[in-house]
């Protein structure tokens, strides 16, 4: 099962010929070639989420949404490649009154690096593994996708990659375009090759962090789209504390344990104006009580909540709140701090817990919540629990600066895929300033080219005068729309 370093040398080779056949392809065909993924994938529903079921701890409903998820993302890419978003299409026109002196005709469209190596995460089988964001998005950009399958959905991987390579080989698409690899030989490898242009990973800090370090250390470096770890604070108040205190308790104890806390995007730590922890005691194990609970997915991530869960319970000044227990599926562990003892040991706000537990930070009325959110790493989300009429522009400039996305009185689990999404944040929640979910996916894996003064005859289509594939072009400042009809055929 384990993929040979030949082997995987050989599906690369035959990744970077796909990829030379079909780089130039108009944005049509390229689109027909998601549309056939896509179909491929809802024809194949029953199948696969069966399969899922039988590798993880999931259940139908969280597998079928996945796979509608990464369906839609597929359907969305194509819309976005056919109108030419991603290209980015830039017309100069020669201008020998420009401002600075005389412009020379300048035209600036962006191309695909090339083959892709993408590593899929342990717990979304479906929406960042096989035909997840990476994937879906290098494809998009007219990348080709060498596919490093995560063993914890083994069974379920590879025959999604399989319905992914009759898919495309239906489509006409050239062989070799996307295939998928096993093994730890096959994942250094990715990393290492020459033709590899770029790297797409959701995992661990660590492992991320070791990957990252060898595609820097190549000869050549290029591109690691890693996220990493992610804690995702929650700042609660006063004034929101004292109008919605047990609305915000209910909201905090179902977003931390969704899916078993095993979100890249639950939230790991509370900020709250509590006097007393065990005032809220009573709230949190009435609602913790009535969470289903499971398995963790995999023997190898439980091992690593246990570790994390044990660190910080054991930390000087940490509490516990509401007590989980070590059965197969655990229940939810709170537990509880203060304000001082983080600014005392600001490593505790570094621990990911990954899995059903949270701490909560207990701060005093007056606290400068700014500062607290200095002591913080980067991180994916950020969320504030304020009331409108509230003067928090401090607070926000500093999460600003450490987060990605911030979230106004709602909860960071659930990640939409939409034109406006920013999946990713300052490290260590990823290891550059883009996102791995929504449109803006596709720029990571393509660069920009300009022509310089070139004939009209020897112009690439998009930045061409007469736009043949029909894409939006921005000429001499102005964005102006594709055609309706006949785009990129």
């Amino acid at each position: 099962m384990i993929t040979t370093l030949e082997q995987t040398i050989d599906q690369i080779v035959a990744a970077h010929n796909a990829y030379e056949q079909a780089k130039d392809i108009p944005p049509r065909r390229r689109a027909d070639w998601l549309a056939e993924v896509a179909s491929a994938l809802e024809a194949n529903a029953d199948e696969l989420v069966a399969l899922g079921q039988h590798e993880t701890h999931l259940d139908e409903g969280r597998l079928r949404f996945e796979l509608r998820r990464s369906v839609f993302q597929l359907r969305l890419f194509m819309d976005e490649i056919i109108h030419g978003e991603h290209l980015g299409a830039t017309i100069d026109h020669a201008d020998p009154s420009w401002g600075m002196g005389p412009r020379p005709d300048i035209r600036r469209f962006s191309v695909p690096l090339g083959v892709v190596g993408v590593f899929g995460a342990s717990n979304f089988p479906f929406a960042f593994s096989v035909m997840g964001g990476d994937s879906a998005s290098a494809l998009a950009a007219g990348c080709a996708v060498v596919h490093k399958v995560h063993e914890g959905h083994l069974q379920l991987a590879l025959r999604t990659g399989a319905v992914v390579e009759e898919a495309l080989e239906k489509a006409g698409a050239p062989a070799g375009l996307f295939s998928t690899v096993v093994g730890r030989p096959a994942a250094e490898t990715l990393v290492d090759h020459p033709l590899v242009k770029a790297i797409g990973f959701t995992g661990s800090t660590a492992g991320g962090r070791a990957l990252f370090d060898r595609a820097s250390r190549r000869p050549t470096p290029i591109p690691f789209y890693g996220e990493l770890g992610s804690i995702n604070p929650v700042f609660v108040t006063q004034e929101a504390w004292s109008a919605r205190r047990e609305q915000i308790l209910t909201g905090y104890a179902a977003s931390f344990t969704m899916g078993m806390g095993q979100f890249c995007t639950k939230p790991g730590l509370l900020f709250a104006p509590i006097d007393d922890a065990d005032d809220i005691a009573e709230v949190l194990h009435r609602e913790l009580g009535t969470k289903q609970v499971s398995p963790l997915l995999s023997p190898k991530l439980r091992e690593g909540f246990d570790k994390a869960l044990n660190a910080v319970r054991s930390t000087p000044g940490v509490d516990v709140l509401v007590a989980g227990d070590d059965s197969e599926a655990p229940r939810p562990t709170v537990l509880a701090t203060t304000a001082d003892e983080v600014r005392q040991r600001p490593e505790i706000l570094e621990q990911e817990m990954f899995g059903p537990a949270t701490l909560v930070i207990r701060y005093r009325p007056g606290t400068d919540l700014a500062e607290l959110a200095a002591l913080l790493d980067g991180q994916l989300t950020a969320t504030l629990q304020a009331e409108p009429e509230e003067d928090v522009n401090d607070l926000l400039a500093v999460l600003r600066e450490r987060s990605g996305r911030l979230l106004w009185n709602a909860w960071p689990t659930g990640v939409t895929v939409s034109y406006a999404q920013h999946h990713g944040g300052p490290y260590p929640a990823t290891t550059a300033t883009t996102t791995s979910v929504g449109t803006a996916a596709i720029g990571r894996f393509m660069r920009p080219v300009a022509y310089d003064s070139f004939p009209p005859s020897q112009l690439p289509e998009p930045v061409r005068d007469d736009n043949p594939w029909q894409i939006r072009q921005r000429v001499d400042g102005v964005w102006e729309s594709h055609t309706e009809g006949e785009a990129g055929k």
